[in-house]
């Protein structure tokens, strides 16, 4: 029997697409309210001369800005594949996370500059004020919070944005806790001290989002799949003499992929059956690791040593 290629489960390749697009109109709500936030405590910000509630703003910027993206995202990702992009436009989930990722980095060295620069030169924020902005930013990004809650378990994007409606809604806090601390003591310093909290808790979530769209993109194992686990149990397969050239990766969130070469008995094959292996395979793999796409090349022994001596 020659070496055919065979194919798993026929999953969509735009699975990924579809799961933050089951969240398309929750991030629509909760970018309307993050404009709407934002622009009221920006207002705040100047009227209260509150470096705070200016950090919290801009940091709502970016987040207005990733549930933009993570929308034009849900847009290219259900775009149907085509010859030219077999997989559809699914990545462009994945590069709208990347480019979160450096926005938020950005805003966080904006607002530890700031911070330092207010040391140096002290204002007279007015705590009163900053308190009432902060606690409305606190309201609607708990609002937020609530409408990306499930989303964000299943899609890198959604969870992009759901990490920057937390660490504003962190923000907002401790824009109130400075803001009382003004009212209580007359300590202008505690603003500035506030922005860098807000700034120290965006890059550490940040940096988590940012290594793990980077697994994506440099096409390491999906998560919770341990390939050696993987080989021992093609290995275990009836019939199944070796595996060779075995990869898994990530299209987008919800689409792992799995390739492999499968070394089969010619002894298997004919008593248990060309179409039974692949099933026996695809399940083997479906059940245990949730890969459901894969694609298994049933090859006879030796076939392996042949391929080499065509590449070369």
């Amino acid at each position: 029997m020659g070496a055919g290629h065979d194919h798993g489960h026929a999953h969509g390749a735009h699975a990924g697409g579809t799961v933050s697009a089951a969240y398309r109109g929750r991030l629509r709500a909760a970018l309307a309210i993050t404009l709407g936030v934002m622009v009221v405590q920006l207002v705040g910000g100047v009227l209260a001369d509150s470096l705070a509630l200016v950090a919290d703003a801009a940091h709502m910027a970016t987040d207005a800005l990733s549930l933009g993206m993570a929308l034009l995202a849900i847009h290219f990702a259900a775009r149907p594949p085509s010859d030219r992009r077999t997989f559809g436009l699914a990545r462009a989930e994945i590069l709208a996370a990347l480019a979160n990722c450096l926005l938020l980095l950005g805003v966080g060295s904006y607002v530890v500059y700031e911070a330092i620069e207010r040391f140096v030169t002290p204002a007279g924020t007015k705590g009163g004020l900053a308190m009432t902005f902060g606690a409305i930013g606190l309201v609607a990004n708990l609002v937020s919070l609530t409408l990306l809650m499930r989303g964000q378990r299943e899609s890198l994007n959604v969870r992009g944005a759901f990490l920057e409606v937390a660490a504003d809604a962190l923000g907002s806090v401790a824009v109130i806790v400075s803001a009382l601390v003004i009212v209580t003591t007359g300590w202008t310093a505690a603003d500035p001290i506030a922005s860098l909290v807000i700034a120290l808790m965006i890059v550490p979530r940040t940096w988590r989002l940012l290594r793990e769209t980077l697994e994506v993109l440099l096409e390491a194992a999906p998560k919770g799949v341990d390939m050696a686990e993987v080989r021992a149990h093609i290995l275990a397969t009836e019939g199944v003499e070796d595996v060779h050239d075995l990869h898994a990766w990530t299209i987008t969130s919800g689409l792992p992929v799995l390739s492999a070469h499968v070394v089969v008995s010619s002894e298997a094959l004919t008593s248990i059956g060309h179409e039974k292996m692949l099933h026996e395979l695809q399940s083997c793999l479906g059940d245990h690791f949730d890969v459901e796409h894969c694609t298994f090349q049933l090859e006879p022994g030796g076939h392996a040593e042949h391929e080499a001596r065509l590449c070369h």
